[in-house]
């Protein structure tokens, strides 16, 4: 759940500061006309800021994920237990065709683990401790098998690519409505928009356009998982997968990883409606790889 969160809220605030950027700067200006806004300047803007902020996000993710749980990569295993996990990510990244990920590891009780990065050939795959003590090797061979299928996938692009679109429809949206309740709220004078009342009604529309956009993008993140736990069959058997899924359903604990990223990882069911889970229930996913047989 850890990759998903730590992307939207990123994007989130990316589109906040660049909107900011933008009033500051007078670019906006140029989606205004005499009698209302330019509507295809506007288009045009919008697109430039939701593309790129999304992408300037996702290129953020990596640094950002490292950051939020303190992961340290392991340039120089230590021991046979990290020596091994760098080999078995080797291994699953040879057979899934992608470059080698950094490896890291990061301190935390929970059974957790998590792959970013921007491109097949540029991710970190990351793991608690607690998942390391608390499954034994084979469990911890699928975990990572399903991290890397995350990354052979393209998943992060993917999202990348479909936040992108929705900020293009939250700014453009948010403008338009944002003028039309400027103008009502100031007696409908001319041209509207441009002031900090204005710029104001945006802000907060944006956000609420966001917060809804990013249920579609949960959507496909609860999606992707399935695709996900099939690779990491794939990678390091059936057996294993579900074995791991029922390892970490079998003990639902606190997850102590920042909000930030708790999408990007391997354990967790996102929140209390389902609408706003990044993943589907574990029964629906040891259900999935069992009827998949």
């Amino acid at each position: 759940m850890l990759r998903i969160v730590l992307f939207v809220l990123t994007n989130l605030a990316v589109m906040a500061l660049l909107a900011i950027v933008v009033k500051l700067t007078g670019i906006d200006a140029y989606t205004y006309r005499r009698g209302g806004l330019n509507l295809q300047a506007l288009l045009v803007m919008a697109a430039v800021m939701g593309m790129g902020g999304s992408f300037i996000s996702l290129a953020m993710s990596k640094w950002m994920a490292k950051m939020s749980v303190g992961a340290q990569v392991i340039s120089q295993p230590r021991n046979a237990t990290e020596q091994w996990l760098v080999d078995t990510v080797r291994r699953h990244a040879e057979k899934a065709g992608i470059g080698m990920p950094e490896v890291a590891l990061y301190e935390a009780p929970e059974m957790n683990a998590f792959a970013t990065g921007m491109t097949k050939n540029s991710s970190l795959v990351a793991v608690s401790t607690g998942l390391l003590n608390s499954m034994d090797r084979e469990q911890v061979d699928a975990v990572l098998g399903h991290e890397i299928s995350h990354v052979a996938n393209g998943d992060m692009v993917t999202m990348a690519l479909i936040q992108g679109v929705l900020n293009t429809f939250v700014i453009f949206l948010a403008r338009v409505i944002g003028t039309v309740v400027d103008r009502a709220l100031s007696g409908n004078r001319d041209g509207g928009g441009g002031g900090f009342a204005y710029f104001a009604i945006v802000m907060v529309l944006q956000l609420v356009l966001g917060a809804l956009a990013s249920l579609i993008v949960m959507a496909f993140s609860r999606w992707r998982e399935f695709r996900a736990d099939a690779g990491g069959a794939r990678l390091a058997g059936r057996g294993a997968m579900i074995s791991a899924l029922e390892r970490l359903a079998g003990n639902r604990g606190e997850n102590t990883l920042p909000k930030a990223i708790a999408a990007f990882g391997i354990s967790g069911e996102g929140g209390v409606a389902r609408l706003f889970m990044s993943h589907p229930p574990l029964a629906e996913r040891i259900a999935a790889l069992r009827a998949a047989a």
